[in-house]
């Protein structure tokens, strides 16, 4: 099943990823409770001038189930294959086998920044955490 923009999915190079089935839109919003949200910023064009611009950023979260993941975990793990990316939190997954907190991706300079905004989400959601 291609997607939107036309290119092919793994599947379709013979390629297979686990050992189920893919849901119907083979997507991961094929799964019961799960919820994505993205956002892309595209500004400007030309030759980068820092501080100004042009943008090319963007950052998706995805949080598990609908409930509170600080009291409602789910299981994790993580597999390193490049290494090259910026990444939080991967000891506590690793040790713990849990994700606490919506899953966010973006870029390495940007780390920073998701890190703080899930922060205040998380803090906003749970007033315990931190007491």
């Amino acid at each position: 099943m291609p997607v939107p923009s036309g290119r092919p999915r793994v599947r379709e190079f013979g390629l297979e990823i686990g050992f189920m089935s893919p849901g119907p839109k083979n997507s991961i919003l094929d799964v019961p409770g799960v919820a994505v949200g993205h956002t892309t910023l595209i500004e400007g064009d030309g030759k980068l001038v820092v501080g100004k611009g042009p943008v090319r950023t963007g950052v998706t979260a995805i949080l598990p189930h609908g409930g509170n993941l600080f009291r409602e975990k789910v299981r994790g793990a993580i597999h390193v294959i490049n290494g090259f990316g910026k990444a939080t939190g991967i000891a506590q997954v690793q040790e713990l086998g849990v994700i606490e907190t919506p899953i966010v991706l973006t870029n390495t300079l940007s780390v920073g920044t998701a890190w703080d905004a899930l922060c205040e989400y998380m803090l906003l959601k749970n007033e315990e955490i931190g007491t």
